[in-house]
């Protein structure tokens, strides 16, 4: 069977969408095969498809295995030797016989399949190649629109509609509205190429969120010059975040909240009022704490262990330190990396260290 236009419609199609003509030529042999084997009635027998794009041309083969004469039912793609030498005179067992046959009702079934396959692999294509393209963002900042909210799981259209992000439970900030439409942005957790099944799994929750966020507000973060050193965050509440300079002439912590508090606003309005910590880091670990302790003020701060130490407090600022729930003490020793035990004056002038656990937190 000779189709020159089908053929120069596949080099049409490798020029314009960038898919090479072997790969539809694979996928189509096979779909045709499959589809062409229910036409060979009162056979049993595998279906080859030769496609010849320089001769323009489709051959159809039905190959079998030479077996023994026998009387009972033989497998399929297989044929008892009396038939094979009926076919080939010079047949022996063990061959595989391939005899050429014209399809019935070819050109309808033909252009079904070749309409199915090419359009897979161009569906198939694109999306490995936007996944390719997004495997580089990877803990980068997108921007997005809500298209749809299936259960608790949220499903946002990311970049110029081009692939599809999805966001988990676990990844979405408690008492944050995610509504059909809205506009959002994502931090870009991890593209998982499974199929099918490829994914871009983004998140609203993780501390890098607020880093890129801050990244963008703040230039000197963007060009190195302010650097990131810990971020502790527990989203929709509050997050903490470490910072330095490298450059002694500026302000790390100026630099990130802006005049008049703009930068830093910009970010907490994106993270729906979260309330942020800007922290300046310090080589001292007892000096970080102090600070990371923030915003209660610290009257010291004595090693224990390794890792442990116990921060002293002014008594009417005890509740501060510890913040609600624990949560200022918690953040604190999670961005330190040390186990803090906060205590007021009066506890402290005591000795009473044994005593309470006002405010211990990991």
């Amino acid at each position: 069977m000779v189709n020159k236009d089908f053929f120069a419609a596949l080099a049409d199609l490798e020029r314009e969408r960038g898919i090479s003509e072997e790969v539809f030529l694979e996928a189509l042999s096979n779909a045709l095969a499959s589809a062409y084997k229910k036409q060979v009635f009162g056979e049993t027998g595998n279906v080859e498809v030769r496609l010849n794009p320089e001769k323009g041309s489709i051959r159809f083969f039905l190959t079998r295995t030479v077996v023994e004469n026998t009387d009972e039912e033989i497998a399929d793609g297989e044929i008892m030797l009396e038939d094979a030498l009926e076919i080939k005179k010079s047949a022996k067992v063990g061959d595989v016989l391939s005899e050429e046959f014209v399809p019935k009702d070819f050109s309808r079934i033909a252009a079904q399949t070749a309409k199915q396959v090419i359009l897979q692999k161009i569906h198939e294509t694109e999306r490995d190649n936007t996944l390719s393209e997004f495997s580089d963002k990877e803990g980068e900042l997108m921007s997005g629109i809500i298209r749809k909210v299936d259960g608790r799981n949220v499903y946002i259209e990311l970049g110029k509609g081009q692939i599809e992000g999805l966001m988990l439970p676990q990844d979405q900030v408690p008492g944050e509205r995610y509504d059909v439409g809205d506009k959002i942005k994502v931090y870009v957790k991890k593209v998982r190429s499974g199929g099918r099944n490829a994914q871009v799994l983004v998140s609203r929750s993780v501390p890098g969120l607020v880093k890129r966020l801050f990244e963008e507000e703040v230039p000197e973060i963007k060009a190195g010059t302010v650097t990131v050193k810990a971020i502790s965050r527990e989203p929709g509440h509050r997050t903490k975040m470490a910072i330095a300079s490298l450059d002694p002439r500026v302000d790390a912590v100026g630099a990130c909240v802006g005049n008049k508090g703009a930068r830093v606003n910009a970010v907490v309005a994106e993270l729906g009022g979260e309330k942020i910590d800007i922290i300046l880091w310090s080589e001292n670990p007892l000096e970080f704490i102090a600070k990371a302790l923030s915003p209660a003020t610290v009257i010291s701060v004595t090693q224990l262990t390794e890792k442990s130490a116990v921060a002293v407090v002014p008594d009417d600022k005890l509740s501060l330190a510890i913040g609600r729930d624990g949560q200022n003490a918690r953040l604190a020793a999670r961005l330190t990396g040390w186990k803090i035990d906060v205590k007021s004056e009066s506890a402290a002038a005591k000795l009473d260290l044994e005593g309470g656990a006002e405010g211990t937190e990991e």
